[in-house]
């Protein structure tokens, strides 16, 4: 049963849309608190019905084909992905890539799935020949969970282990074979060697091209394949692109850019009440100190929690994200060591009795800490069912320990080895506290075994927390090393092979980044014991981190504030 929903554009009227996948229960004020709605089989999101136009209409779009209702598009699209395998295949694998690369893959996943478990079972004979099409099938169905081999690979590389010269002239298949490669798991070892060999044919051959669009295609790949992209970010990015693209679906499009600006109003919604919630709190302020950060933080949360429907999620998670960066200012730059060993001892309790024995400023922190973790489980015990408590608190007495271990070393003036520091660095970072907040608040799988498999953490979690863990190094090495933090990865590599060069540490970091990336595509490859919204949560932190991070390795790319804009306050026209 369809669901309509109805939101308010920035600098808009009152809109409507409707979409299969959210089930408002209920209907707001303009004035009022957002409400959070009770999950069925998918989580419903933080819905608002504002009353305040006389003028509700059906949120339309206008072009040379008429006027389209966002239910017509959304039909066409599901109509198009329905038959178009019933007569060319190949096209309707392109059309399931730019689908969920314009980011409106979520209103179509039961067709979508429907005609990939068709391709996973597809003769591997099919499309002799074309490695385009073969790399593309691969890609697709690696990234969305399905079974499939590299074996397809073999014949395009000779036996002296380089690409055939066919492959070679074809620029399009090699670079579907290098997106490809992405997804490459440890042991698929012709995928690895085809990474190396496609990268330098293309950056050899993006300079012949005459055409700006074709050298750019290709750098954009170059410069940060497909796989390890943030889905939000994509998405605009992507939309702007495609619409400029001569073989367009124009429906596609349409489509495209009102659901891009109705989930950017669904965030503006979000941020509002995280906002609230923060003003409300007043934490910053009564403390006189620490970073008061609600967009990146929400930033955060938008990249592991892409879909809408992950709304309420969404708007929970920040939370906890704003008190790390609190609770990391203590440790890094407030707190005395005799102040954070007692700190720590509290929160071992996770009993307000505990707050007698800290200083004031520490008892203003734990109070919002206990509150704020406490109040996130009712919601998962009143929607879930079940009590989750133990897991939430575990992950902040883990990042109280970890913090306090790198305080001592920092005292002490220690400085610890890369693995000592990065095994330690995964829960301080926040990482656990991130994907088992995310786990719980989801819900999806959640049995005694899969809980039990959070104690100790699962590897899942690890590789992607190393992978946060270093891009955080390689953007804020400089200015945690001013607010008196300990030594991070790049100096414990640095002391560790006795080097001076900086450069050479980043780029050897980087190249752990990579080998982190081939370890957890193996984990998307295998089967898995959890389930798959949290294994593509994991991934999503992973990529996510790149985009918060990445600027302050290369000034370059775009920043948090820049990334900000584009997805929270800048519509598409």
């Amino acid at each position: 049963m369809a669901a309509k929903i109805c939101v308010t554009l920035r600098s808009g009227p009152l809109v409507s849309l409707t979409t299969r996948s959210w089930q408002p229960s209920m209907s707001l004020q303009a004035n009022s608190l957002p409400c959070i709605c009770q999950l069925s089989s998918k989580p419903k999101p933080l819905v608002t019905d504002f009353k305040t136009s006389p003028h509700q209409k059906v949120l339309t779009v206008e072009g040379e084909y008429g006027t389209k209702s966002f239910e017509e598009l959304q039909e066409k699209t599901r109509e198009a992905l329905r038959k178009s395998s019933n007569y060319d295949p190949t096209a309707t694998m392109k059309l399931i890539d730019t689908i969920q690369r314009l980011g409106i893959g979520y209103h179509f996943e039961e067709e979508i799935t429907q005609q990939l478990e068709r391709f996973s079972d597809w003769d591997d004979a099919a499309g002799e020949g074309d490695l385009f099409v073969k790399a593309l099938r691969f890609r697709l169905l690696r990234h969305n969970g399905l079974p499939a081999s590299t074996d397809v690979f073999r014949k395009f590389i000779n036996k002296e282990g380089k690409l055939k010269e066919s492959v070679t002239k074809d620029t399009w298949g090699m670079l579907s074979l290098y997106e490809a490669s992405y997804l490459a798991t440890g042991d698929e070892y012709i995928l690895l060697q085809a990474m190396e060999l496609t990268r330098t044919q293309l950056i050899h051959q993006s300079m012949s091209f005459a055409y700006p669009k074709y050298r750019r295609r290709i750098a954009q790949a170059l410069a940060l394949p497909r796989h390890l992209r943030m889905q939000r970010t994509e998405a605009g990015n992507y939309i702007n692109e495609y619409s400029r693209e001569w073989n367009q679906k124009k429906s596609l499009v349409q489509l495209a850019k009102l659901d891009f600006n109705m989930v950017q109003s669904l965030h503006q919604i979000e941020l509002t009440e995280i906002k609230r919630w923060s003003k409300h709190l007043g934490l910053v302020e009564k403390l006189g100190f620490g970073r008061d950060r609600p967009l990146e933080c929400f930033l955060w949360t938008v990249g592991i929690f892409p879909e809408p429907y992950y709304s309420n999620y969404r708007i929970e998670l920040a939370k906890s994200i704003a008190l790390l960066y609190i609770i990391d200012d203590i440790f890094d730059t407030y707190g005395s060591l005799n102040d954070l060993v007692l700190f720590t001892n509290a929160i071992r309790r996770w009993d307000l009795g505990a707050m007698e024995q800290i200083p004031e400023y520490m008892k203003i922190c734990y109070m919002a800490l206990y509150n704020t973790t406490n109040e996130i489980s009712y919601r998962i015990l009143k929607e879930q069912g079940w009590y989750a408590v133990p897991q939430l608190k575990r992950t902040w007495i883990d990042i109280f320990e970890t913090q306090l271990a790198e305080a001592k070393w920092f005292s002490e003036g220690y400085v610890p080895t890369q693995e000592q520091y990065l095994t330690n660095g995964v829960t301080t970072v926040g990482a656990y506290m991130a994907l088992v907040h995310a786990f719980c608040l989801m819900g999806q799988g959640i049995t005694k075994e899969t809980l039990a498999m959070m104690d100790p953490y699962p590897n899942l979690f690890s590789c992607s927390g190393k992978i946060f863990r270093l891009w955080d190094d390689l953007g804020t090495a400089k200015e945690e090393q001013e607010r008196g933090d300990v030594a991070s990865s790049l100096e414990c590599y640095m002391r560790e092979e006795t080097i001076s060069c900086e450069e050479e540490a980043r780029k050897h970091i980087r190249q752990r980044i990579r080998s982190l990336w081939v370890e957890l595509n193996g984990m998307l490859a295998a089967p898995a014991a959890l389930p798959a919204s949290i294994v593509n949560a994991s991934l999503n932190l992973a990529r996510t981190a790149q985009v918060v991070y990445q600027h302050g390795d290369d000034c370059n790319v775009a920043s948090v504030n820049d990334h900000v804009k584009t997805l929270f306050y800048n519509p598409i026209n």
